[in-house]
């Protein structure tokens, strides 16, 4: 999995860099297909920071979530669980849509 971490209007430094990949890293928990996640810190308003993310899965379009907050931490948080609870309720259609699929599979061999 590829993480890109980007910034406009200002500079994050690398430990700063480091603790956003190792958070957003994260992620693939939820659904393990996950092949990039980009990360596009705003600071153009140093008060209310902007975190894009986006996130991209194999067979599947980005997941993409925008978070503003008092504080870049809080911005970043709020985007990572946009994207966690995206990231649940796909799996858990792919899930379903897998569950049903077999059952009714199940039914027809029983019922023959």
């Amino acid at each position: 999995m590829q993480i890109n971490i980007s910034t406009r209007h200002g500079y994050l430094s690398d430990a700063t860099r480091s603790k956003v990949s190792v958070k957003v890293a994260r992620l693939s928990r939820y659904f393990e297909r996950l092949t990039a996640i980009d990360v596009t810190v705003d600071l153009e308003f140093q008060d209310s920071p902007t975190v894009d993310l986006r996130v991209s899965a194999e067979h599947k379009h980005d997941f993409v979530a925008t978070e503003r907050a008092s504080d870049l931490w809080r911005s970043i948080n709020g985007a990572v669980q946009k994207i966690e609870q995206q990231l649940r309720k796909y799996k858990e259609k792919v899930m379903s849509r897998h569950r049903a699929h077999g059952a009714r599979e199940q039914g027809a061999v029983a019922g023959e």
